[in-house]
């Protein structure tokens, strides 16, 4: 699975503008190179902003869910819906992102996402929210992201240089969990004290933090990245025929389907367990989310300064079977110390492998076909879940969460296994690939 990156032309303009000054800021550069991009620190505190307010969004959504209908399954419902439209309309955003000028597709996005926001908050404050106005929401910001996120993975290329994307991934996934950390925690105590429309509207505003970050980058380039003239679906057809003919893209692509569905669903149950296990309220629920983040933020860390030093396979699976059994681990406590410590190792070593497969791809893939590539990616990783929230809400209805939990981190097990029985053939084939 360690794949050198293939020779394409460099996209990025902005490049190294260092900090100044030596002694720490040398050594925080040498551990996290992607800092050296000016863009790329207009882009950080942005991104972390508005992500601290979706993750509000996610944890009030779902306890609001559970608030309603008492149902497990609705909880898992509405957390499908939100990302069931990746699995449709992902292909055709990819197309999108290699026509046109990524950050004016971010600006798009990000406003129509703060716009969805403001509405379900208005909804939730006024008392008129229901749980169908919950899932035509959460479904009309999922077609939103089934074009932002491919966007936003395809737009670290553009302010970074290409050795330092592995850095920019895995800060990307830091944003993602440091808020993680914050934000469940935010919505918890914003609940508690305001109810959940609060966290709604907290999130709308903070979308004003990215939009300002993505207007303030300069030298960006100014040309449309891939001047596509075909057919659309011609071009999609071109994007999968050259992820699936690609060893390391391929194989990569087939593993994250799996972390997918049998994975990550276990972050919908926790509104539940929360309530039904440790018998806590909103602010404790916030306490799991945010160990969970808190784990996956030093599991990105470590990717970002070992990963041109330790094999990524060696993050990859060791970080996927870490996962599996500290979630098993959790699963089998009712005491609470044991369970925020597996969780936090859960999210060390799920983040770890999912980062480094992410910035595996990203390192691997032609230029040329970048953002259909991503989108492909993101319709796996995010379009999958659906199947996921839906199998662990199913299963937790009947047997119970942590049956439910259990099974997936056994297949996840099962996964991580095959995957180093063909980790040399995939070395050899990729060998091949490159030579052919």
């Amino acid at each position: 699975m360690k794949s050198p990156a293939e020779k394409a032309p460099a996209e990025n303009t902005d490049m190294s503008v260092p900090l100044e000054g030596g002694g720490l800021s040398a050594l925080l550069l040498s551990a996290f190179p992607a800092f050296e991009s000016q863009n790329f620190r207009r882009y950080f505190p942005g991104q972390v902003i508005s992500m601290i307010g979706t993750w509000m969004q996610m944890v009030a959504q779902g306890w609001l869910v559970f608030e309603i209908t008492g149902s497990a399954f609705d909880v898992g419902l509405a957390a499908a819906a939100s990302t069931l439209p990746t699995l449709f309309l992902s292909l055709i955003g990819g197309v999108i992102v290699d026509r046109y000028p990524r950050r004016i597709i971010l600006l798009w996005t990000q406003s129509a996402a703060m716009l969805l926001a403001f509405v379900l908050g208005l909804f939730a404050v006024t008392g008129a929210v229901t749980l169908w106005i919950i899932l035509v929401l959460s479904f009309l910001l999922g077609c939103v992201n089934a074009l932002n996120v491919p966007a936003l993975q395809a737009f670290l290329s553009e302010i970074v240089k290409r050795e330092h994307l592995a850095s920019a991934i895995a800060m990307n996934s830091a944003i993602y969990n440091v808020s993680r950390v914050i934000g469940p925690a935010l919505a918890g105590m914003l609940i508690a004290s305001t109810g959940t429309g609060a966290a709604f509207l907290v999130n709308g505003f903070s979308f004003f933090a990215v939009l300002i970050s993505l207007v303030s980058m300069k030298d960006l380039p100014q040309k449309i990245i891939n001047k596509i003239s075909r057919n659309p679906l011609l071009e999609i057809r071109d994007g999968l025929s050259y992820a699936w003919k690609h060893p390391v893209i391929r194989t990569s692509i087939l593993y994250i389907a799996i972390i997918s569905i049998f994975a990550w669903s276990y972050v919908t149950m926790l509104p539940v367990i929360a309530k039904k296990t440790f018998g806590m309220g909103a602010s404790g629920m916030g306490y799991l989310y945010g160990i969970s983040g808190f784990g996956s933020v030093v599991g990105t860390v470590l990717v970002s300064i070992y990963s041109r030093t330790v094999d990524r396979l060696v993050f990859i699976v060791g970080g996927t079977i870490l996962f599996a059994l500290a979630l098993i681990g959790f699963t089998f406590t009712s005491r609470l110390p044991m369970a925020l410590l597996f969780l936090f190792f859960g999210g060390f070593g799920l983040v770890s492998a999912v980062s480094t497969i992410s910035a595996t791809i990203q390192g691997a893939v032609d230029d040329r076909f970048r953002g259909r590539v991503m989108s492909l990616y993101m319709m796996v990783f995010m379009g999958f879940m659906p199947i996921g929230n839906l199998e662990i809400g199913y299963l937790s209805e009947h047997f119970g969460t942590g049956i439910a939990i259990r099974f997936g981190c056994l297949v996840t097990i099962v996964a991580a296994v095959a995957l180093i029985v063909a980790s040399r053939g995939v070395r050899q084939a990729y060998s091949s690939y490159k030579s052919s």
